[in-house]
């Protein structure tokens, strides 16, 4: 699944061709809003929260869309348009007045509100590092809400701090030298919470840096742990462990972890 930094790059590379743009057509192909007609309108801005994109159109209306682990955008420019082949794919479709056209494909969540109602759809999400209303303090508290929770559950919990995904929350465990499943009481949650919002703006900041943990932008060295199972660690030569979930965690991810710069309670604790 996309993580909040990825998201927001997205939302980069859509605001160029779209934002300031008179819609010339229009068209979400999920059955709820089938028979809007938005053309006519203007994007106005595209926002994101955490791994949620928020399309602001005029007259009011936003369009939310979430990629989950299947969805993707892409845009073409002028006098070019999609293959063939991947328009049954399209869930969101958006031409504007320059020629450029925006499609959302197999996209699983897809959603028209009035933009004042935009709190529906995303006021449970924590703050969010890439926000300009990031607010570290409420972040922390809402780790400390539950100081027996496992860290790495906490991480991925996008009520508690909003954009951290399976590789940020597994990458983050290891940078603060913490077990997935030490309890959040146990953990110096400031200090947790200043490195994730170092890590996501770091990771947002250029070309070579997207979810870069390690410094080295090599391909197969961009991580400490995340996907290396069975491979000695970069620290100490430990071998890599994974397990198939985290605890608490209704999307079952893996977790990575290296249990000498890991130290505390395991899987089976």
């Amino acid at each position: 699944m996309p993580e909040g930094d990825t998201v927001y790059v997205l939302a980069q590379r859509l605001r160029p061709p779209l934002v300031g743009r008179r819609l010339v057509r229009a068209e979400l192909r999920v059955p709820r809003h089938a028979t809007e007609n938005l053309a006519g309108r203007t994007v106005d801005a595209i926002d994101t929260h955490g791994k949620h994109l928020l399309t602001r159109l005029s007259g009011g209306l936003t369009l939310h869309t979430h990629l989950r682990m299947s969805g993707s955008w892409t845009v073409t420019g002028p006098g070019r348009r999609l293959p063939g082949r991947l328009m049954p794919q399209v869930r969101v479709l958006l031409g504007v007045d320059s020629g450029a056209t925006a499609y959302g494909l197999d996209m699983p969540v897809v959603d028209l509100v009035a933009t004042s109602r935009e709190a529906e759809l995303v006021g449970h999400l924590g703050p969010d590092p890439l926000r300009p209303d990031w607010d570290a303090a409420e972040a922390e508290r809402r780790f400390l809400a539950d100081p027996g929770r496992p860290l790495a559950a906490a991480l991925l919990d996008q009520r508690v701090l909003a954009g951290l995904g399976n590789l940020w929350t597994n990458e983050l465990c290891f940078l603060r030298g913490h077990s997935p499943w030490t309890p959040v009481g146990e953990v110096d949650v400031p200090r947790l919470v200043a490195l994730a919002a170092r890590a996501l703006r770091q990771s947002v900041s250029g070309p070579r840096t997207m979810q870069v943990t390690t410094g080295n932008t090599r391909p197969g060295e961009q991580h400490w742990v995340s996907g290396r199972a069975g491979q000695p660690c970069r620290r100490c030569g430990t071998t890599i462990r994974v397990v198939e979930e985290v605890p608490d965690d209704p999307e079952r991810r893996r977790t990575w972890w290296c249990p000498s710069c890991q130290p505390g309670p395991g899987p089976d604790r």
